[in-house]
C-alpha cells in the first residue's frame, strides 16, 4: 500500500534566538550545523556515536511537541528532575496533519514512566511486576495506536534482540496505520526496518545514509564474521578496531 502522508514533516532550528551558539547543546557538532530537516519516512531512525547528539534531538523533538522530556503522552505531565535542554525552545516543527495519539519513551527513564502512570487517580499498573524489557514492550503495545506520532531514544537499552525483533512488528502494524516513529538508536537489528529513513548525527553534520553504509551495521558485521579480530586489537590498545572494509576514505 502507498506510504501515508507524514504527520512531522519539518524541523528548523531557529538560530536567530540563540543567545550563545557555543553553548550546550547548541555547540554539539551535528547540532550546530542544522537549520533545517525534512522528514520523507514514516520510520525515521538517528544514529551517530555517543556524545553525537541523537538522544538531545529526540527530546528536544518530544518537547517542542508538548511532551514530558522525561516520556509519556501529552496528558502525562511529570517530571522527577530537569533534564530537557534550551534546544527543545528554538525548534519550528511543521506539520502535514495533527497525530490522533502522541507518545515519547527513553529506556533509560522507563521507570519513572511506569511510576507516573501508577500514580494516577485511574492508576496504570503491573510495569513493574515485568521485566525492564516486558515492561517496555507492554507499553508500547498499550500506548501506541494508529494515527500516532511517536518518539523513542535508545529502545535496544530495554530489549533483547528478541524484543527488537518484537518491536519492529510493532512498527510494521503501527505504520500501516498511519503512524509516524522518530528514533534515536544503535541497533543495527532496528535500523534494518524496509523503508526506513536513517540520518546519521556526526561532526560534519546530520546526513541521510544508506543502512549497509551504516557504521552500526559495518561494524557489527564485521565483528561477526571474525571476533577474534576485535579481540586482538582491543587487547592491545587499540579502542577503535576496525577491518578494511570498514574504513572510510
Amino acid at each position: 500500500m502507498p506510504a501515508s502522508p507524514l504527520h512531522l514533516t519539518g524541523i528548523e532550528l531557529l538560530w536567530t534566538a540563540v543567545e550563545d551558539r557555543d553553548e550546550y547543546p547548541f555547540a554539539i557538532a551535528a547540532i550546530s550545523h542544522l537549520t533545517t530537516l525534512s522528514l520523507a519516512s514514516q520510520v525515521t531512525f538517528f544514529v551517530g556515536e555517543n556524545g553525537s547528539g541523537k538522544s538531545t534531538l529526540i527530546e528536544a523533538i518530544a518537547g517542542a511537541a508538548g511532551l514530558s522530556p522525561e516520556g509519556g503522552s501529552r496528558n502525562l505531565n511529570f517530571a522527577t528532575r530537569r533534564s530537557d535542554s534550551s534546544l527543545q525552545e528554538h525548534l519550528l516543527l511543521t506539520w502535514h496533519s495533527r497525530p490522533k495519539s502522541w507518545f515519547f519513551l527513553r529506556a533509560e527513564s522507563f521507570y519513572n514512566v511506569a511510576n507516573a502512570y501508577e500514580s494516577l487517580s485511574e492508576p496504570i499498573t503491573g510495569y513493574h511486576e515485568r521485566s525492564h524489557g516486558e515492561a517496555f514492550l507492554s507499553a508500547i503495545k498499550g500506548h501506541f495506536r494508529g494515527g500516532g506520532l511517536y518518539l523513542l531514544d535508545e529502545p535496544e537499552a530495554a530489549l533483547s534482540l528478541v524484543g527488537q525483533l518484537q518491536l519492529l512488528a510493532v512498527l510494521h502494524q503501527l505504520q500501516a496505520d498511519h503512524s509516524q516513529f522518530l528514533i534515536a538508536t544503535h541497533s543495527p537489528i532496528l535500523m534494518a526496518f524496509p523503508g526506513a529513513g536513517i540520518m546519521e548525527m556526526s561532526d560534519s553534520g546530520i546526513r541521510p545514509i544508506n543502512y549497509r553504509e551504516s557504521e552500526q551495521y559495518l561494524l557489527t558485521r564485521s565483528f561477526l564474521e571474525d571476533p577474534d579480530v576485535f579481540m586482538r586489537h582491543l587487547f592491545v590498545g587499540d579502542p577503535n578496531p576496525r577491518g578494511p572494509s570498514e574504513r572510510r576514505p
